[in-house]
């Protein structure tokens, strides 16, 4: 775990940027539920995150697939157009958790940085 910068995680999943990596991968952070993983920039995760809320806004729920975590009913957008991910009320909102956390504590980290290089 020494190649990675811990950013946030949750019993669902994990965020973190590699310490070390090529261009394409300067400035992007991994994100890992589940068995999925997407290395995705911040706007990309902004617009996952409003995919998230849109996902949840949208769906019309029965009554089973709040309760039931094997009931994969609701289809979610990745940022990515061509990959949509099949999962349930419970993993979406803890993926909602995960994004929200990781823009939060990538915000903090920018505006504490800003703070201190002033």
């Amino acid at each position: 775990m020494n190649d990675i910068d811990h950013i946030y995680s949750n019993n669902f999943g994990v965020a973190f940027q590699w310490r070390r990596g090529t261009a394409k991968h300067y400035k992007k952070v991994q994100v890992v539920f589940r068995d999925t993983g997407l290395l995705l920039s911040k706007e990309e995760l902004v617009q996952f995150s409003k995919n998230i809320k849109c996902t949840k806004g949208e769906s019309g729920l029965c009554g089973q697939c709040t309760q039931d975590e094997g009931c994969r009913a609701l289809l979610l957008d990745t940022p990515a157009p061509q990959i949509t991910l099949a999962v349930s009320y419970k993993e979406l909102q803890a993926i909602q958790d995960l994004i929200e956390g990781t823009l939060f504590q990538i915000n903090l980290d920018n505006y504490l940085g800003d703070i201190v290089g002033s």
